[in-house]
């Protein structure tokens, strides 16, 4: 993305206050435009031919026509339009905006109540989002260089584990992910394809997801994948064959209680600004499971997970990221990547059946 250019956006909501306060906030941030703003899903379909956005604040209840209707006509007038959808914390809200993702929006924001901490968290994360998933559409032209970024991570990854011992094949115990901007899309592939295999192992999930909204995350992964799934308890044993996700706004991490390993749900300050953090879930992982760990980090904005990545190599697990190409942002497993700590780099075409194999003992 060049200097001289800047991420364009359309804001569609039915409150004049929501689209007044979004539009001031994004027109104050240098290198963000807001070209237009909406009434409903109807004007935005009809408005995106001539304002032509990179990312679409498109608001998920609305009367005339809302955003699970507008959804799939944007996307269809404007292929690679990066859509965020606006929710309110409700069950219905955190239910349509999991509808959204699966049709092709590529993240949710929880719309702030009149609490002023909320709304300044909302700020931040939808200017976030919004300056991330803009750049998008010029990460294409980066192709060569992750080629041989990866490569030479991989290499890295070769010398370290000639030095250390690491690249062992020892079997696999815990399945740990880590994921945020088009991560629900990403893991519902990823467990789809993982299929039975998981029966043999817990999978923890730590999705970058606002309060009220993992629940619904962990129905919309169960129905994906067939594996039954539920936000974690805190004290709860871990046992293969479900799918533990971290509840929005707390930390998830694991211990061992006797001759079990259970769930340690907590609340405490953000972790690399997350919260739920993929760091400490992967941290506790691998004093808990070793080499037993296999721990995967797939698209997502920022840098979670990439400083617990060395520590799973260090004891013996296994670390794969998400490539470039197929991550909607390659934050998160990008800088992985750049630790050296990561054994395989893969499209998230195949990231199922490489895990599907590791787990049941391939040396792949």
């Amino acid at each position: 993305m060049g200097l001289a250019e800047r991420v364009r956006v359309m804001i569609v909501d039915d409150s004049v206050v929501a689209r007044n306060l979004t539009s001031r906030w994004l027109q104050d941030e240098p290198g963000l435009e807001v070209v237009t703003t909406c009434r409903s899903g109807r004007e935005a379909v009809e408005s995106i031919a001539w304002a032509r956005p990179d990312v679409v604040v498109l608001d998920v209840e609305m009367p005339e026509m809302d955003g699970v209707e507008a959804l799939p006509l944007l996307l269809r007038a404007k292929p690679g339009l990066a859509v965020v959808m606006a929710s309110s914390y409700t069950t219905r809200g955190a239910d349509l905006s999991l509808r959204c993702l699966a049709l092709g929006a590529m993240d949710v924001l929880a719309k702030p109540t009149k609490d002023q901490a909320q709304s300044e968290d909302y700020r931040r994360e939808l200017i976030g989002k919004v300056r991330a998933l803009g750049e998008v559409a010029w990460r294409r032209s980066a192709a060569a260089s992750r080629v041989a970024n990866e490569a030479a991570a991989l290499a890295r990854y070769a010398a370290r584990s000639v030095r250390t011992g690491a690249a062992s094949w020892n079997p696999v115990r815990a399945l740990a992910i880590g994921s945020s901007t088009g991560g629900p899309q990403a893991l519902s592939a990823v467990l789809k394809a993982v299929g039975p295999v998981t029966g043999r192992v817990p999978v923890l999930v730590t999705q970058h997801m606002p309060v009220g909204f993992t629940a619904a995350l962990a129905n919309h992964l169960a129905a994906a994948s067939g594996i039954p799934a539920r936000e974690a308890q805190n004290g709860e044993p871990l046992t293969g064959g479900a799918i533990y996700v971290a509840p929005g706004g707390k930390h998830f991490s694991v211990a061992r209680s006797g001759a079990q390993v259970v769930a340690k749900v907590e609340d405490g300050p953000p972790v690399n600004f997350c919260k739920p953090s993929v760091d400490p879930l992967f941290r506790s992982a691998a004093e808990v499971y070793g080499a037993g760990l296999l721990a995967v980090i797939l698209t997502g904005m920022g840098s979670d997970g990439a400083s617990a990545a060395p520590v799973v190599a260090a004891a013996g697990g296994r670390v794969f990221a998400q490539d470039e190409a197929s991550s909607v942002v390659w934050g998160m497993p990008g800088a992985a990547v750049a630790t050296g700590a990561c054994s395989a780099v893969l499209p998230l075409s195949e990231m199922g059946p490489r895990i599907a194999r590791v787990i049941v003992g391939e040396r792949s």
